[in-house]
């Protein structure tokens, strides 16, 4: 279950691919981005990312199996640009599903996208400041809203074909043999045109939706799972979330749906089953046992809880534990070899 990073090395400098078949470690292989995966749809999670590191910006191509929440940033002063390429249902970016041919930017800002099962995503990552500096010396304006927040864009059609265009280059480098001059020389004319494509995207995009309401429904979303999540050991009622957030339960329900492309129960137990699998792959302490840790995050019917668990990962919880133990044995086996 663990991931398999593959570092091309001579074959093309500065392109990593890895898989994984669990989410936490393929949220490990993201660039350095400091995000949390939360897998919400049931079944076993296969997942791959792919990134090319060029001077001034970094290209990937991630895809998921399972329908995921994403959160956190991708890092300080980092502006993001991605363009979904498939998926079997709609993307949520902070609370609002997005059109198909929508541009996702994060400038210098929190991450919060819920994605379907069967996503690929593709897209770039540099330096805000860069952006800045590359609209003033072309004379570009950029959107005053752009920065601080992250949100679904829409621009020109031939500008975002070609983006498209320019990220589908990854694929073609893979495996590929050049020599160091010739890859310097591709990896500086990618990056002019990427570059090139991004200023031309950003002056002329427009946010898909900032209506009020989808903001007010993103609040009563996030307020319902601050208070469903805070206390896992007694666990509040969905009559208690709903008096506190003033909803009744079908407009609560409709909330969630249209913020995390699913019901307020299913996310709650999903987000819990997410944390006891993250507890139990780091429970090296044999006197911590599964009961322990379930009940800790509310899971007091303990064959129910199994069944659950299982339906979610493929996988029973005493897998989990038995192949997180196995590893922390060989780690430090190896650890004493090495000393």
């Amino acid at each position: 279950m663990s991931s398999n990073p593959m570092h091309s090395g001579a074959a093309c400098p500065g392109l990593v691919q890895t898989t994984s078949a669990d989410v936490d470690e393929h949220c490990a292989q993201l660039g350095g981005w400091r995000l949390t995966y939360d897998q919400i749809s049931a079944g076993a999670f296969r997942g791959s990312f792919t990134q090319l590191s060029l001077p001034q910006l970094d290209i990937f191509h991630e895809v998921t199996s399972q329908q995921v929440r994403q959160h956190g940033e991708l890092g300080r002063d980092c502006c993001g640009l991605a363009v979904p390429c498939s998926g079997e249902g709609p993307v949520n970016v902070n609370g609002t599903s997005i059109p198909q041919d929508a541009l996702i930017v994060s400038f210098d800002a929190e991450v919060d996208i819920c994605t379907p099962r069967g996503f690929t995503l593709r897209g770039v990552t540099l330096s805000a400041g860069l952006v800045d500096e590359i609209a003033s010396q072309l004379a570009i304006e950029l959107p005053r809203d752009l920065r601080h927040r992250m949100r679904a864009m829409s621009a020109p059609t031939d500008a975002l074909a070609r983006f498209r265009a320019a990220l589908t280059t990854i694929d073609r480098l893979r495996g590929t043999q050049t020599e160091p001059r010739q890859s310097a020389a591709l990896g500086r004319t990618l990056q002019d045109g990427l570059l090139l494509a991004i200023t031309d995207l950003l002056s002329d995009a427009r946010p898909c939706d900032d209506t009020r309401s989808s903001a007010a429904r993103k609040r009563i979303v996030d307020r319902a799972c601050e208070l469903m999540l805070a206390s896992s050991a007694s666990p509040v009622s969905l009559m208690d979330v709903c008096k506190a957030v003033g909803a009744s339960r079908r407009k609560l329900s409709y909330c969630f749906q249209d913020v995390l492309g699913t019901s307020p129960l299913t996310y709650w137990r999903a987000v819990r089953l997410n944390r006891v699998r993250r507890d139990l792959k780091a429970a090296h302490d044999p006197r911590d046992g599964i009961y322990d840790i379930a009940v800790r995050h509310g899971f007091w019917h303990f064959s129910q809880f199994s069944l659950d668990y299982k339906r979610h990962f493929a996988e029973l919880p005493s897998e989990t534990l038995r192949r997180a133990r196995m590893d922390a044995s060989s780690e430090l086996r190896h650890n004493t070899f090495r000393h």
